[in-house]
C-alpha cells in the first residue's frame, strides 16, 4: 500500500479503524469539526501531496449531514493536491431513488453520483448497491463489492434445516436466487406493492414456504415495517421462524424494537453502516473490513477485484 493515505469521516469511524489495521496502514490524521452555525469545517493535519487518498464514509443518518462532510473532505484534498481521491462508500444513500416512479420526481441516487464526481472524486468503492444500473450514473471507475459471500458462508456453518431463500420482492429475486443455489436450496419470492415511500403490501407469494425455514435477503433494512409483514405472511403459510439477512442495517425509527418480533430468529447484517454495540444477541454482525482490505490492495497493487467472490461476477 505504497503511498496510500486513509481518512475517516464521521459516519462508521470503527470501520475505517478497522481496516486500517488490516492493511497496517495508520488511519490518516483529520480535524473535523461544526460552527457555531452548523457548518462543517475540517483541516487535514497532514501532508496528502501527491498521495492516493482514500476516504470512508457510509451515507447514512444524517445523510445530508455526512454528505455534506464528504463533498468537504473531497474539495479539501483535491485542494491539498492529493493524486488521487477514492471514496471508500460501504453504504450508497439515495440508491432507493435510482429512477423516476412518478411524474415530477427526481432521481437523486444520479444527483448524488454528479456532485461527488464534479467535486473531486476519482473512484468510488461501494457495497451491495441498492440496484446495480447505479454503477452506470457515474463517469468514473465504480468497484461494487458483495458481502453475499460473507452473509451465505455464515448460514452454511448455522446447518439450518429444511431452509427456503425469500426474496421479499422481485428485485432482490437474482441476489435471492444466488443464496439458494450456494445453499442449495428452494427459494420463494413475495410480490408486494408500494402506496408510499417506507410503506408496502404484501400480495402473493411464489413458492413453497410451508414447513421451511425462511431466509429473507435484502440489502438494507430501514424501518423494518417491510420485513415485518413479509415474516407474519411466510408463518400464516406455515414457514417456521425466520432468518433474516441485509448487507446495510439503516435501522430507522423504531426499527430495533420491530425486529426483536417472535416471528424471527436471528437478524444477520454487516457494518457497513455503525451498529449500536447494545443490540440484542438476535442481531449478528458481520465484519466488512476485510473484505474492503483486499479489494484496496487489488485497487492500489492491480489485479481483478473478481477473484474476491464466488457467488456474484463484478
Amino acid at each position: 500500500m505504497k503511498n496510500v493515505k486513509i481518512f475517516s469521516g464521521s459516519s462508521n469511524r470503527p470501520l475505517a479503524e478497522e481496516l486500517c489495521r488490516q492493511l497496517d496502514v495508520p488511519l490518516g490524521d483529520i480535524e473535523i469539526s461544526r460552527l457555531a452555525s452548523g457548518e462543517i469545517s475540517l483541516r487535514y493535519i497532514e501532508s496528502i501531496r501527491s498521495a492516493h487518498v482514500y476516504i470512508v464514509q457510509s451515507l447514512s443518518h444524517p445523510v445530508n449531514e455526512h454528505l455534506v462532510e464528504l463533498m468537504i473532505m473531497i474539495d479539501a484534498a483535491k485542494r491539498a493536491s492529493a493524486k488521487t481521491i477514492n471514496i471508500v462508500m460501504p453504504y450508497y444513500g439515495y440508491a432507493r431513488q435510482e429512477r423516476k416512479s412518478a411524474p415530477r420526481e427526481p432521481i437523486s441516487a444520479k444527483l448524488v453520483a454528479d456532485v461527488l464526481t464534479t467535486v473531486g472524486a476519482d473512484r468510488l468503492i461501494t457495497v451491495d448497491l441498492h440496484a446495480d444500473p447505479i454503477q452506470g450514473f457515474f463517469e468514473i471507475p465504480v468497484d461494487h463489492i458483495t458481502a453475499l459471500d460473507l452473509i451465505t458462508d455464515y448460514l452454511k456453518a448455522k446447518n439450518i434445516p429444511n431452509p427456503v431463500v425469500v426474496s421479499p420482492d422481485a428485485g432482490r429475486a437474482t441476489t435471492a436466487e444466488k443464496l439458494a443455489n450456494y445453499m442449495d436450496c428452494p427459494f420463494a419470492i413475495m410480490i408486494k406493492n408500494r402506496p408510499a415511500h417506507n410503506a408496502s403490501k404484501i400480495t402473493h407469494i411464489i413458492g413453497e414456504v410451508e414447513g421451511r425455514t425462511p431466509i429473507i435477503i435484502e440489502d438494507l433494512i430501514d424501518t423494518g415495517g417491510t420485513i415485518i409483514k413479509v415474516v407474519e405472511a411466510l408463518h400464516k403459510r406455515g414457514a417456521n421462524d425466520a432468518y433474516i439477512c441485509a448487507t446495510h442495517g439503516l435501522f430507522s425509527e423504531n426499527a430495533l424494537e420491530k425486529l426483536s418480533h417472535p416471528f424471527i430468529k436471528e437478524v444477520v447484517i454487516t457494518d457497513t453502516i455503525a451498529i449500536n454495540p447494545n443490540h440484542s444477541d438476535k442481531f449478528i454482525v458481520l465484519p466488512m473490513a476485510d473484505l474492503l482490505a483486499n479489494a484496496l490492495r487489488i485497487i492500489n497493487n492491480g489485479g481483478s477485484i473478481n477473484r474476491l467472490f464466488k457467488t456474484k461476477q463484478m
